[in-house]
C-alpha cells in the first residue's frame, strides 16, 4: 500500500499508563512502540493524542464513592465508564513511552484530550459529548490530508472513537491492527464490527512497511 502526501499517521495515546507497569495497561502496550515508531519514519504527516486529565476527571472511579473501575454511570451526556486513575496531567503515567520518542519529535502537533474534568474524551477529534472539537479536524485539512491511519492504544476506545470519528469528518480511515492493542476480547470484537458498518477500513504494518 503507498503511502502519500494526502495521508497522515494519527498515533493513538502511546502513554505510559497505558502500557505494562501502568495504573490502566493494555495487554502488550508497550510491545508495538518499537513497530509503531517504524511506521512514523513512513509518513510526512505525524499526530499524536495523549490523555491529559486532570486528578477530578469524571470518569475515575475514585471520584464516585462506592464506584468499582469498569462500571458504567449516567453522566449528562450518556453513559460513561468509570477508569482507575491514569493519565494525570504532569504524572510520569501521562509521558509518552521513551520507545515512542522519535515519533513524538516528528509529529506536527500533540492534541491533549480529556482536560475537561467534566468530559471524559476518547476520541481524537471529539471529547465524549460528540460535541466539543479538539482541533484535530482543521489541522488535517489544513495539511492536505484526505486519508488517516491509526495506530496505538486501546484499539476498542480511543483507536476507534478517533477512526470512526474521521470517517464522519470526510476522511478515510484505516486502522493498522497489529500495530493496536485493545482492553478487552469483547469490545475488541465489537469495535470490528462496528468498523463495518462505519466504513473504517484495517490494513497489517507489514503492507505498509513493504
Amino acid at each position: 500500500m503507498l503511502i502519500g502526501p494526502a495521508d497522515a499517521l494519527l498515533v493513538i495515546d502511546p502513554q505510559n499508563d497505558f502500557c505494562e507497569g501502568g495504573s490502566l495497561a493494555v495487554e502488550g502496550g508497550a510491545g508495538i512502540m518499537p513497530l509503531i515508531d517504524r511506521l512514523a519514519a513512513r509518513f510526512d504527516r505525524v499526530v499524536v493524542t495523549q490523555d491529559w486529565h486532570t486528578q477530578d476527571q469524571i470518569s475515575f472511579a475514585s471520584n464516585h464513592p462506592g464506584a468499582a473501575p469498569f462500571t458504567e454511570i449516567e453522566v449528562v451526556y450518556g453513559r460513561q465508564m468509570l477508569w482507575p486513575d491514569h493519565c494525570i496531567q504532569g504524572t510520569s503515567g501521562a509521558d509518552f513511552h521513551p520507545d515512542i520518542a522519535s515519533t513524538v519529535r516528528k509529529a506536527l502537533a500533540v492534541i491533549r484530550k480529556g482536560y475537561n474534568p467534566a468530559v471524559d474524551s476518547y476520541s481524537g477529534f471529539f471529547e465524549n459529548d460528540h460535541r466539543t472539537p479538539t482541533g484535530l479536524a482543521g489541522l488535517l485539512r489544513e495539511l492536505g490530508v484526505k486519508r488517516v491511519f491509526l495506530a496505538g492504544l486501546a484499539f476498542d476506545y480511543c483507536v476507534r472513537f478517533t477512526a470512526e470519528d474521521a470517517v464522519r469528518e470526510g476522511f478515510e480511515s484505516v486502522v493498522i491492527a497489529d500495530a493496536s492493542r485493545a482492553i478487552a476480547p469483547e469490545t475488541e470484537a465489537a469495535a470490528r464490527e462496528s468498523f463495518l458498518r462505519s466504513g473504517v477500513a484495517e490494513v497489517s504494518a507489514y503492507r505498509l512497511l513493504t
